[in-house]
């Protein structure tokens, strides 16, 4: 499956926002996190306040007008942090993830001027941290709890961390 990625716009948030939930808060899928946390993923506030943010790009691949994927970089100091990673789960284990992030990376180093790439995952999920370091992230060893306050739902456990990667641009 060959992928085009492209600048979403505010008329697709609903789709985006129902393509992260459905990826992160549905059981269907490698990706989904319903064992972890309950509650939304995503808002569509949230999605238009990335669209709206000067540092920041929101792609999406499309198949014919359904959003498939999407992905967002914001440009923090020299860094590019990439998240708000999601595949349709049926389009899962086809590699569509693996293109989507490697043309994120490139459009961030055209576009911004970044010295690596960060993202934040649970430190609870080992197969997506596999994941991303099979593309050359690695840990940082910085390690935080659950963010809570940032209203991307509600851990099942009071012992959820996040952790961020990082790699080279």
């Amino acid at each position: 499956m060959i992928c085009q990625l492209i600048n979403a716009t505010h008329n697709q948030a609903k789709q985006i926002n129902d393509l992260v939930n459905l990826a992160y808060r549905s059981e269907d899928g490698w990706s989904n996190e319903t064992h972890l946390v309950a509650g939304e993923r995503s808002t569509i506030e949230e999605v238009h306040a990335y669209l709206a943010n000067p540092n920041t790009y929101l792609l999406v691949a499309l198949e014919q007008d359904k959003i498939i994927a999407c992905i967002c970089i914001e440009q923090k100091a020299s860094d590019a942090y990439i998240g708000y990673f999601a595949v349709h789960p049926a389009y899962q284990g086809y590699g569509l993830g693996k293109q989507v992030l490697f043309q994120a990376e490139q459009f961030a180093r055209e576009v911004f001027t970044v010295d690596s790439f960060v993202m934040v995952v649970m430190s609870q999920r080992p197969e997506l941290i596999a994941y991303y370091e099979r593309r050359g992230y690695k840990k940082t060893g910085r390690v935080l709890d659950y963010p809570k306050h940032l209203n991307v739902g509600t851990p099942l456990s009071n012992n959820l961390t996040i952790e961020y990667l990082q790699k080279n641009a």
